[in-house]
């Protein structure tokens, strides 16, 4: 087994978990198992150094173009949870002003000051 098939492995297994669909439900999970797979690929990376074989300069550029895969895919999942956080905020605001519709008034009383004295 040369340098990179540890990497490549980890690699792929990364991508297959970004490929799975996001929901509430196993969100936590999935991101749980980013970290750690993000963890282990940095340990992976900070070994390889070169010179490089033929086969490895291969895999490598299979390495690449998963790695382009996955920053496109984490891009969509952070979009996406981007997005829900601003419904989240909406939303809470909005039940906000049902509770208290008179509470975010940032208005004078209506008074009324003479400068002429």
């Amino acid at each position: 087994m040369n340098r990179l098939e540890a990497l490549y492995n980890v690699t792929k297994e990364f991508d297959q978990v970004l490929q799975q669909p996001v929901d509430s439900k196993n969100r936590a999970e999935i991101i749980k198992k980013v970290n750690e797979l993000i963890n282990q690929r940095g340990d992976y990376i900070k070994d390889i150094i070169p010179p490089y074989m033929e086969e490895e300069k291969q895999l490598g550029s299979e390495i690449v173009t998963l790695n382009n895969q996955i920053e496109k895919q984490m891009k969509l999942i952070f979009n996406h949870l981007k997005h829900e956080m601003k419904q989240t905020k909406k939303q809470k605001s909005t039940n906000e002003s049902y509770v208290n519709p008179y509470g975010d008034m940032n208005t004078a009383d209506g008074m009324f000051m003479d400068n002429k004295l």
